[in-house]
């Protein structure tokens, strides 16, 4: 028995019984032609990771070493801290969204609605992007971490948004509806509409970090959970034979989870600006039980794989897809629990345990899910689907274990800082001494990453294809 076709002629996942194995193999590499404007964001993507990766070893080494003076001059640590983290927010949406115009085609059974409006919006971002980037350079920024771009920048991004947010949704509504599709759309829909908080400066600095947190927590612990639920769920579908009713079951559960745990997450933020203490409490607990059903649901679709036999296919794209779970795990969930409690956060709130818990999460949560991503997209976009995995896996685990070894450096540096700091009541520069060491271990290892990032990337544009069963043609 073969797989069932629509009426736009793309080949949809068997019924249970079939041969799961051949009827993936049979369907076409690109169902759609507008899905090929992704390939662009992915690019984008890539490129402003590299970047942020050597900025990010820029900073590493001004800590370890000290720079000449006028070096330091050109290049103030604040100025190229926000150029880091700047990066980081720039090309994870620029992935989020490449990965939605390639989805939302084939859950909607239906063509992009305007690929002139896609790649007039991909034009805006990376203007915007790289203007704020050179601007920071010269000093050019509204200072608050993290939403750092000037106010004019600000509005044309809120243009490139609501440009996005139009194209998807108009396919989404034109085509067929699913649960995939609905959470992707609600997820961008609300991370869309948080980011017009971080847009007014208020006088009172209470009110406008209150407000940051909206932003920022409910960016990355709310919005953003939900787009990588969706994603996820989406690429599972088509490396596996799992049933669609069995991984959407937990796109509700993130919702709901999202809705009753995620945003109260974000009362773990509110310390030292006035807020009540009752949301410590609440977001110390409650914080990190947003990540449970992305865990879940790696977990069960290897077990209905295993239960019905069928071995892995892809093994590159499950190998990322389980590292996502499991960064979610390690990153997001226990060092964000242990690390928000109200007890520990009182002592390392801002401290490099910070850091550590922010490098750890997003590398797990979002960067392992855009690269689960480019290994399914990008070779089929290239018209591969069997290809040689050898340098896929060295790049997976080269970048991987040297993050796991920086975000463990950045906690035994945390840990120096607060009990040199805030224990025995030392000055910031003896602070500073006491972790140097720890920090020449971030840079040692950040150079790991980076070249972990550099082979895997080689070989997903690089790489040549390699006979396999029943290969379909691009």
């Amino acid at each position: 028995m073969e797989a069932s076709a629509t009426r736009s002629g793309v080949v949809q996942p068997p019924r249970e019984g079939v041969n799961v194995t051949a009827a993936l193999e049979d369907q076409p590499l690109v169902p759609y032609e507008t899905q090929r404007v992704s390939y662009w964001y992915f690019m984008a993507a890539l490129a402003l990771f590299v970047l942020q990766l050597l900025v990010g070893l820029w900073l590493a080494g001004g800590y370890s070493f000290t720079y000449p003076q006028w070096v330091t001059d050109a290049l103030p640590w604040g100025n190229t801290r926000a150029m880091h983290t700047n990066l980081l927010v720039l090309w994870m949406l620029l992935a989020f969204m490449g990965g939605t115009y390639y989805l939302i085609p084939e859950e909607t059974e239906r063509e992009i609605y305007s690929v002139k409006l896609a790649y007039l919006q991909l034009l805006a971002f990376l203007a915007v992007g790289v203007t704020a980037i050179i601007g920071f350079a010269f000093g050019w920024s509204q200072g608050t971490p993290i939403l750092e771009i000037p106010r004019l920048l600000d509005v044309f991004v809120v243009i490139g948004a609501l440009i996005f947010l139009f194209n998807v949704g108009m396919t989404v509504l034109r085509g067929r509806k699913t649960a995939i599709g609905g959470m992707l759309l609600g997820g961008l829909v609300f991370l869309a509409l948080l980011y017009l908080f971080g847009m007014p400066f208020y006088e009172n600095l209470t009110i406008d970090w209150f407000y940051w947190w909206w932003v920022v927590h409910l960016w990355v612990e709310g919005a953003w959970e939900l787009v990588t639920a969706a994603i996820l769920a989406f690429v599972l579908l088509k490396v596996t034979g799992v049933p669609r009713r069995r991984i959407e079951k937990y796109l509700y559960i993130e919702a709901g989870l999202f809705m009753f745990t995620g945003i109260a997450g974000t009362g773990h933020h509110y310390y030292w600006i006035g807020a009540p203490d009752l949301w410590l409490w609440v977001g110390g607990v409650f914080s990190a039980l947003e990540v449970l059903p992305i865990i879940a649901m790696v977990i069960d679709t290897f077990l209905h794989e295993r239960d019905a036999g069928r071995p892995i296919q892809n093994r590159v794209v499950w190998t990322f897809a389980v590292g996502t779970a499991v960064g979610h795990l390690i990153g997001a969930g226990v060092w964000g629990f242990a690390h928000t409690l109200p007890q520990v956060n009182y002592w390392t709130h801002g401290s490099q345990v910070t850091a550590s818990h922010g490098h750890m999460a997003f590398f797990g949560a979002y960067a392992l899910l855009n690269f689960t991503m480019f290994w399914y997209a990008i070779p089929r976009l290239r018209g591969i689907v069997h290809y040689k995995p050898g340098p896929a896996f060295w790049g997976f685990w080269l970048m991987s274990v040297a993050v796991l070894g920086m975000g463990l450096a950045f906690g035994v540096a945390g840990v120096i800082q607060t009990y040199v700091e805030r224990v025995l009541g030392q000055g910031f520069m003896v602070a500073q001494q006491n972790m140097q060491l720890w920090f020449r271990v971030v840079l040692f290892l950040g150079v790991f990453v980076l070249a972990g990032a550099l082979v895997s990337f080689w070989h997903l544009f690089r790489g040549e294809r390699e006979p396999g069963p029943a290969e379909p043609v691009g």
